[in-house]
């Protein structure tokens, strides 16, 4: 992944990707209950109330002025219209960036990426306002999570190709926009921790605060998430002929859109299938299912060293639509260990289930993009940061295993297992490991036997600000290193970070000596990281059953 802070000095003038203050000055379902007519407060008091929850307090009273605001709810829908309408004026400025950007590689690819994620924005934004009227603020949480992690990602995309005066104004106003955005996202969070009393609203809190949220499901039946067995299959791949489609993106491309509440299902039959594969937004509930790890493999090698590659672009396998399962496969991105960033698989897919799946490549190897995923039972391997995005993930019972990361390994390295990507307090996400191994491969093991000293490994590092990585119950082998975790730059996101382990076995798993900006997690608050709890996984109808 990019190396780069929030902080950026771009060609032609320095912005922060939100804005400053000078600049701008239960269950899963929650009942929405009528205002109180007795000393109901005016429109104005109530702004102010609920802006005292914002990171940008002045930026939130001036943009919801206009509005005619009369209960919690209506400030909150008032926040994400203002959020909706700006988003499109970004996409109208983006549209001209690419238009302008004829014969520069870069830019074009840096300007069909903030398109792509700026219209999965859009759609998280709309089934947020959808969903709030419902009292499913959960799920509103999550999708404006995402909607605002999108944003931020088009403006990070555009530092590197800054040097116009068009894409400097765009960057601007997108720092902006993540305001407006996060504004909204800080509002759900205090109406849904908080309730609609907006005298009590405070800023977001995390774990480093003392701050953790209430659980619904301590002492009941956990939920369990899998892909179902007994599947049958809709389309058959396979490279030998007899099947319906010879490549995976044929079958794909097969599947209704939208998904019309059912599931599709490929069966992808034993070989190589040497492609790179996209599940679009509206291919939902889209099941791959192959014959096995290491028996259907689906293969790549795409990577940031070739001309008008992104991070983003270079998955083997990218997922987009929610509802996706897949099981029994291999994904891999062939890059090798010289090549930077390049991902096996990547995922934006709400929901989304991966089991008895194995993920190979070296930097970046699983890019768990935004939104909520659970792994089970997986095998993923890699070096660099190997386990990055900025979702809500679980990996439950997973080997995660470091592989040699060099041409001449022998000469040592410094790995991460984690780069969490958190840029916003407010954002429900996290990575979350369940009993998993954390461990080498065969190769990397000896190695490290040969010279501990010179390989050093850590179960984390903080991509961005609010970086949160837990470990519950894993057993945690000898090459973590003592201090257990490793900051990105300097002290940057060492006060704000969340990093917590409980219940961990194994000789890298003590404690003493872990840094001083790591924790752990209190025993009467791990339920916060259950299925139910930290991916609403008890709402998972469709793709759990």
């Amino acid at each position: 992944m990019a190396v780069f802070s929030i902080l950026f000095l771009s060609l032609f003038v320095f912005i922060h990707p939100t804005p400053s203050a000078s600049d701008l000055h239960h269950h899963h379902r929650r009942r929405i209950h009528p205002p109180s007519i007795k000393d109901e407060p005016s429109s104005s008091d109530l702004i102010r109330q609920a802006c005292n929850a914002t990171r940008y307090q002045q930026l939130c009273e001036s943009s919801l002025t206009p509005y005619p605001n009369r209960n919690p709810m209506e400030i909150i829908q008032s926040a994400l219209t203002v959020s909706s309408d700006n988003l499109r004026e970004a996409q109208s400025k983006v549209q001209s960036i690419l238009e302008a950007a004829s014969g520069n590689i870069n830019q074009t690819n840096a300007a069909k990426n903030c398109i792509e994620i700026l219209h999965m924005s859009a759609y998280r934004l709309k089934s947020t306002a959808d969903a709030l009227p419902r009292g499913d603020i959960k799920n509103g949480r999550a999708w404006t999570t995402a909607g605002l992690a999108y944003q931020y990602d088009c403006w990070s995309g555009l530092k590197y190709v800054n040097d116009t005066k068009m894409i400097n104004e765009t960057m601007s106003f997108l720092n902006t926009l993540i305001g407006y955005t996060s504004n909204a996202l800080s509002l759900m969070m205090a109406y849904d921790v908080l309730g609609d009393q907006t005298a009590s609203w405070t800023p977001p809190k995390t774990e480093r605060d003392g701050f953790w949220e209430a659980g619904g499901d301590a002492g009941g039946a956990a939920p369990q998430l899998g892909v179902p067995a007994g599947l049958k299959a809709d389309v058959t791949v396979c490279k030998s002929g007899g099947c319906d489609y010879s490549t995976v993106q044929e079958a794909v491309n097969a599947a209704p859109d939208w998904g019309y509440g059912r599931r599709f299902v490929i069966w992808v039959k034993t070989g190589v299938y040497e492609e790179t594969v996209r599940v679009g937004l509206s291919k939902q509930n889209v099941v791959v299912l192959g014959d096995g790890m290491g028996k259907t493999v689906i293969t790549g090698s795409l990577n940031v060293g070739q001309p008008g590659i992104s991070t983003y672009n270079t998955a083997t396998f990218g997922v987009v639509g929610d509802g996706f399962m897949a099981s029994g496969l291999t994904i891999e991105n062939t890059a090798g260990p010289d090549a930077h960033q390049a991902v096996a698989f990547r995922s934006d897919s709400d929901r989304s289930i991966l089991e008895n799946c194995e993920f190979l490549g070296n930097q970046d190897t699983l890019y768990a993009h935004s939104l909520r995923q659970f792994y089970k039972s997986c095998r993923i391997e890699g070096n660099v940061d190997f386990i990055f995005g900025n979702s809500a993930s679980i990996f439950q019972d997973c080997a995660i295993l470091v592989r040699p990361r060099q041409l001449n390994p022998e000469k040592g390295e410094t790995n991460a297992v984690t780069a969490h990507g958190r840029i916003d307090p407010a954002q429900s996400t996290g990575f979350v490991f369940q009993n998993c191994l954390i461990n080498g491969t065969e190769e990397y093991m000896r190695l490290y036997y040969s010279n501990p000293k010179v390989h050093k490994n850590y179960l984390g590092r903080p991509w961005k600000e609010f970086s949160r990585t837990v470990y519950i119950g894993c057993k945690l082998e000898a090459l973590i290193a003592p201090q257990g975790w490793m900051p990105w730059t300097g002290d940057f996101a060492l006060q704000t970070l969340y990093y917590g382990e409980f219940g961990n076995s194994g000789k890298g798993s003590d404690l003493s000596g872990r840094v001083t900006w790591s924790s752990g997690i209190p025993e009467d608050h791990v339920n916060v990281y259950s299925i139910g709890n930290f991916l609403q996984g008890d709402q998972w109808r469709l793709t759990s059953s």
